[in-house]
């Protein structure tokens, strides 16, 4: 297992030949993830008419077109295939509280692992892959469209914005919110929202902007974690940083379940808030390759 703080462009486009074999939408297999606990807003990607042909035995008779069998005297099916077109956007968080990672690689670059994979395997399907990329300063918005080149420049913006994350930044909890309200001026409606980041800076506001996304789409919330960020070891020294001042300090055992204990208070206030609004949530960690993650998630095969 590589272990990397950043991410290159290279290693997200090369993970287009390991993005297959899972599925980001709805319609999951049974061992899935979102299996049974998401109904979908989606109206359907719709149907596009092919071809009158000659009924054939098997064909469903609600298929048959009645006036083109009178006209022609013999039973005639109308054939549709299904629209394979639909609006992906990743909403991916890359602020500093993202820029942690005990093994393997960080939080920010485990979202940008999730995100190439999910918008490889968007295009792959047939849709349309946009996103809205954030830190702590700037925020990049790209449209939807049904191109290649338009998911090497979601890599190529990952990895850049990524690049400029250092120890010692401050988070702007508040780019949070406002990378939602892109989101829910850009997916009016038929879109899958996936929405990658540790919910830091999440409020009232949070909610009501996710409420306003999941009306008219699906929304999926992959929560990103570290473990070292649920129980740290209090055999060793850590440093900590306030945004001011940076030191380290050795916790005692005291300060260590209390920090558990905060932090499993929090992961379960997310979760209901999301499950409130119907947002299934698929926790990503930095310990594991992404692809792995999400083979036994949401995976065809299962785990």
């Amino acid at each position: 297992m590589t272990a990397f703080v950043h991410p290159t462009l290279e290693q997200l486009v090369r993970l287009q030949f390991e993005a297959r074999d899972f599925s980001l939408l709805p319609k999951q297999p049974v061992h899935s993830l979102l299996s049974g606990r998401h109904a979908s807003r989606l109206r359907g990607r719709g149907l596009t008419f092919e071809e009158l042909r000659g009924y054939r035995p098997g064909d469903d008779i609600r298929s048959i077109d009645w006036k083109a069998t009178a006209r022609l005297r013999k039973p005639h099916v109308r054939v549709y295939s299904e629209e394979r077109e639909r609006p992906v956007l990743f909403v991916v968080d890359q602020r500093s509280s993202m820029f942690f990672g005990s093994r393997r690689t960080t939080k920010a670059s485990a979202a940008a692992e999730l995100v190439a994979l999910g918008a490889w395997r968007a295009l792959e399907a047939g849709d349309r892959v946009g996103a809205v990329i954030f830190g702590d300063r700037e925020m990049v918005q790209i449209k939807p469209h049904r191109s290649r080149k338009n998911v090497l420049r979601i890599c190529h913006e990952l990895v850049r914005i990524n690049g400029q994350l250092s120890a010692g930044d401050l988070a702007d909890d508040k780019q949070f919110n406002r990378a939602l309200e892109r989101a829910t001026k850009q997916a009016k409606h038929d879109y899958l929202v996936v929405l990658v980041s540790d919910y830091a800076g999440d409020d009232e506001q949070t909610q009501q902007l996710a409420t306003r996304l999941s009306a008219h789409n699906d929304v999926l919330a992959a929560l990103v974690y570290d473990p070292m960020g649920i129980a740290f070891s209090v055999r060793q020294d850590v440093d900590v940083f306030d945004g001011v001042q940076q030191m380290t300090v050795r916790p005692d055992a005291q300060l260590a379940i209390q920090f558990r204990e905060a932090f499993l208070k929090r992961s379960q206030q997310i979760r209901q808030r999301l499950r409130a609004i119907r947002i299934p949530v698929l926790p990503i960690c930095t310990h594991e390759p992404v692809i792995d993650q999400l083979l036994a998630a949401l995976g065809s095969r299962g785990a």
